[in-house]
């Protein structure tokens, strides 16, 4: 019966996340708040399918620590130190701004000390990344300075979560349920640990998934890093959050970190989702129904403050007030790192439950209203005018900016997607021309041999849409499709074809067969891969029979031209046996009467 009754939650959770997120997100209100939504109406408070919350919030927090990692293996240290002053200087004083004015705020109406404050200050000032980012898509803002301040901001803020976990960790009377806390510099020693382990033991252990397993082996020593690392860092007093953001980073430079965030991906929106579920369920609505001006007043307060300290330090960066408020209210809402963290500071006895219960109804209430709120003020300002000067400032400052606010990254013209003996002379050719070029192929060995002459490679399959863009298709000239496969070849064509169809593509075709695939889709001159070498090789078996090296030149030339004319007419007919038959028979008389017209000429 107890097994009857999990298979009947587990249906209970997918059912009302696929009526809900979808819901949500056609209504503008994001997948975010129609997790909430769902686990509200399916828990105790309402529909009271489901009554234990507490075993789905356990499994549930799976989904923050894949989201850690995940964000962990995104940010490229590199890249993050590149642009470490736009990051830590903007980000940094939203952070601290909008937690002083929130704890003030606070203070003043709630007994509270001035730490448990500072915290929930610190907590309400990070805004929701799922939320906020596919606003600023769908506003068309993120390629524009305004999106880019705002993903700053964000970026900061998502690091901001585990400085606020060891903070919180450090002010709490007593640790947890998990018993004493160790010395601190017991988590400092497991950090470094860490560091040397991802050279020593998780690149290698990587390379062995990749190079002698298959795909989901590959995805399984992720797994198992992952999830190792967080039980590491939980045992040792701090939190399973930081492990999983730790192993993240540590990654984030390997050949693999976009294969795993591609592979990682389902398990953790599943379990995201089923966290925000979980919160839903868990969320006290009878603290709603009591109060609910308080709370609207709360949750409308929090907006208030953030959109003011956003525009103000936008005003400062020399956006208008407009450009600042539109952000603001795009970046107002409090994020889902709110609920991971009042659960940890009610689990460290640092907050009592009513106040972690009304936080946390804050927070659901203010990602409730960032979408209507952003639907208003686009209304009310012409989002056409809005997003022309923002054009028109981009281009007024472009030769200002300074070198750290818009990093220089590398963008290559040519996409090279297999570099096994084919591809390798395609990059040698490139490198020689100093031509730009990434290489992606799913050969752990090539990645190796890549990153040893300093090539940025990407391992994984260049079938998938996310590695190829992950490679930077989107802003390549070139696409070199050298894959060895057949299927693998026409798959990563269609992608292409649909996808980006700008992106001139220079295919290897196996053999005539591949060649007759390749034309129905649209590739024009399809390269065969031995064609060249044995023409090369033909003309060195006349030059020895005793052709002069004119006559043999020119009976090549003339069977090239030939077979390229046979090649466009068998195309056609491909796919009639009866057909190509007498095409055969055609072109092989042809060939015949042309070498005995050449021969009679000279």
């Amino acid at each position: 019966m107890e097994q009857h009754q999990s298979l009947l939650h587990a249906i209970y959770y997918l059912l009302a996340a696929v009526i809900a997120v979808p819901v949500f997100r056609r209504w503008g209100l994001g997948a975010i708040l129609g997790y909430l939504v769902a686990g509200v109406v399916i828990g105790p408070q309402v529909l009271g399918l489901i009554f234990e919350t507490e075993s789905a919030m356990h499994l549930s927090e799976f989904g923050v620590v894949m989201l850690l990692f995940v964000i962990g293996l995104e940010l490229n240290p590199e890249q993050l130190w590149k642009s470490r002053y736009e990051v830590g200087l903007l980000g940094g004083a939203q952070i601290l701004l909008s937690a002083v004015v929130i704890a003030a705020f606070l203070l003043m109406l709630f007994s509270l000390t001035w730490q448990q404050a500072f915290v929930i200050g610190l907590t309400l000032a990070l805004s929701s990344t799922a939320f906020a980012v596919p606003l600023m898509e769908e506003q068309k803002i993120m390629g524009l300075p305004l999106g880019r301040k705002g993903f700053s901001m964000l970026l900061s803020q998502d690091m901001a979560v585990i400085p606020i976990l060891l903070l919180l960790a450090s002010m709490a009377p007593v640790a947890s349920s998990h018993g004493e806390r160790l010395p601190w510099w017991v988590g400092v020693l497991t950090v470094l640990g860490m560091i040397v382990a991802a050279r020593v033991l998780f690149n290698p252990l990587l390379k062995l998934a990749a190079k002698y397993g298959s795909r989901e082996i590959l995805t399984a020593a992720g797994l198992l890093i992952v999830l190792g690392v967080s039980l590491l860092m939980l045992t040792v007093g701090l939190s399973m959050s930081l492990g999983a953001f730790l192993a993240g980073l540590l990654l984030a430079q390997s050949s693999y970190r976009h294969q795993l965030a591609a592979d990682i991906e389902p398990f953790k929106g599943l379990l995201l989702g089923l966290f925000f579920i979980a919160v839903g369920m868990s969320l006290n609505l009878k603290l709603l129904f009591e109060h609910p001006l308080l709370v609207m007043a709360l949750a409308l307060a929090l907006m208030t403050i953030k959109v003011g300290v956003i525009a103000l330090i936008l005003k400062v960066r020399k956006f208008s007030f407009r450009e600042g408020i539109f952000l603001g209210i795009m970046l107002a809402q409090g994020g889902e790192f709110a609920f991971v963290l009042m659960a940890s500071a009610e689990e460290l006895n640092f907050l009592p439950a009513v106040i972690t219960s009304y936080v946390v109804l804050v927070v659901g209430i203010s990602m409730a209203l960032t979408g209507p709120l952003v639907i208003g003020y686009e209304r009310l300002i012409q989002r056409t005018t809005l997003q022309e000067k923002a054009l028109a400032d981009m281009e007024l400052h472009k030769e200002s900016l300074s070198a750290l606010e818009q990093p220089q990254e590398h963008k290559p013209e040519v996409i090279i997607a297999g570099f096994g003996r084919f591809g390798q002379i395609i990059g040698r050719i490139l490198t020689a021309n100093n031509i730009p070029y990434n290489a992606l192929d799913r050969n752990a060995d090539h990645i190796e041999f890549l990153k040893q002459f300093g090539v940025q490679s990407y391992y994984g399959d260049p079938a998938r849409l996310d590695l190829l863009e992950a490679a930077g298709v989107r802003e390549a000239k070139v696409l070199v499709v050298a894959v060895d496969g057949v299927e693998e070849s026409l798959k990563v064509v269609r992608l292409v074809k649909e996808k980006y169809p700008h992106v001139a593509l220079i295919v290897r075709a196996r053999d005539r067969a591949h060649v007759y695939q390749l034309v129905e889709l649209g590739v024009e001159n399809p390269i065969r891969e031995i064609y060249e070498s044995s023409l090369s090789a033909a003309m060195q078996t006349l030059l020895e029979l005793g052709f002069t090296e004119g006559q043999s030149q020119n009976t090549i030339d003339l069977f090239r031209e030939h077979d390229e004319q046979m090649l466009q007419k068998s195309s056609l007919v491909h796919n009639d046996l009866a057909a190509m038959i007498k095409v055969a028979e055609d072109g092989r008389r042809e060939l015949k009467e042309l070498f005995a017209k050449d021969t009679q000429i000279q």
